[in-house]
């Protein structure tokens, strides 16, 4: 292709600046796949890293966008062929290696995923990494036993993107499911999607008792900090809390009240080098119990010039749902 559109970082000691360049292929970074991509997205670590709000990049230049899908165009892994249609998501693509906001990408072959049957690139950058960790914590719960007949699942930062799949395969699978937002003019999209109720960010914004009345049998939370903190004050004896994202902080003020006096479980989701067995039944999992129309429900689709604003807004909590990049 010899040059390609690409969305480029730089930095200097005036801070960092954002730009649409022609970025030349022979300065994509080692991999043992090329990719022309199709698709992208926006997550809330895009926006981290665009706006430089938080140090998420780790070499300059950058092309920014943790994820992407596309179709392989050269590859000297025996994994993959040309012409295959891949996922990526993690592994410091976006971060620390050149990512998913240009028309190709070179990786290794190790970090992609066979775009799943039933799913097309779309669909997927709908899910994105997003989604995809949406469905790493559910099947966290699960494998601690969390099911249906325990009661109900509360989902934090529900309008998001995490939040609004995570409503959506809770709901499928038949939880009932407890969604928290900020967003009070967003409880009719979040019925939309599954949540049998809906309560205010602010009930579990304030520092609470560490032992609060219990309510969830599991919590998927996407927020840290004080709400993570009374979620799981406020989670069944035995159950358990998936958390992934830091919204709201990363620091967690708790005690040890609710893990030895309730048998309460944390469990950490890192959704960024998982093994990639894993990674393939997480994709699967979504191709199978993701209902497609609330994925298009909670899905907007822009252009390669609406990054930037749309990472700007979604660190102001101005997006909801999931945003398809058409690279």
């Amino acid at each position: 292709m010899g040059t390609f559109r690409a969305l480029r970082i730089d930095k200097a000691d005036g801070g960092q600046s954002v730009s649409t360049v022609d970025f030349d292929e022979a300065d994509l970074m080692d991999g043992d796949i090329v990719v022309r991509v199709s698709h992208s997205t926006v997550n809330y670590k895009d926006g981290l890293a665009i706006t430089g709000k938080s140090p998420v990049v780790r070499r300059f230049p950058m092309i920014p966008g943790i994820d992407f899908a596309g179709k392989v165009v050269s590859s000297t892994n025996p994994d993959f062929s040309e012409g295959d249609q891949v996922v990526l998501n993690g592994w410091g693509v976006g971060e620390g290696h050149l990512g998913g906001y240009a028309e190709l990408a070179r990786v290794k072959g190790d970090w992609l995923v066979p775009l799943p049957e039933g799913l097309d690139a779309a669909e997927s950058m709908a899910i994105g990494t997003a989604g995809y960790t949406a469905m790493l914590c559910v099947m966290a719960l699960e494998r601690h036993g969390v099911t249906p007949a325990r009661g109900p699942v509360l989902v934090t930062g529900a309008a998001g993107g995490v939040g609004s799949v995570a409503v959506a395969l809770l709901a499928k699978l038949g939880h009932e499911v407890v969604a928290s937002t900020g967003r009070a003019e967003e409880a009719d999209y979040l019925k939309g999607l599954g949540a049998s109720s809906i309560i205010p960010r602010e009930e579990l914004a304030a520092p609470g008792k560490p032992l609060q009345k219990e309510r969830f049998a599991g919590v998927v939370d996407s927020v840290g900090s004080v709400p993570l903190a009374n979620a799981l004050a406020q989670t069944m004896a035995g159950g358990a809390v998936a958390a992934c994202g830091l919204a709201a902080g990363m620091d967690l003020p708790t005690s040890v009240a609710p893990f030895i006096l309730r048998g309460v479980s944390l469990l950490g989701i890192n959704s960024v080098t998982v093994p990639k067995p894993i990674r393939i039944e997480a994709w699967g999992r979504l191709a199978k119990d993701l209902d497609r129309d609330k994925l298009r429900s909670m899905t907007k689709t822009i252009g390669f010039d609406e990054i930037v604003p749309t990472a700007e807004a979604i660190l102001e909590g101005k997006v909801r749902g999931r945003v398809v990049v058409e690279i």
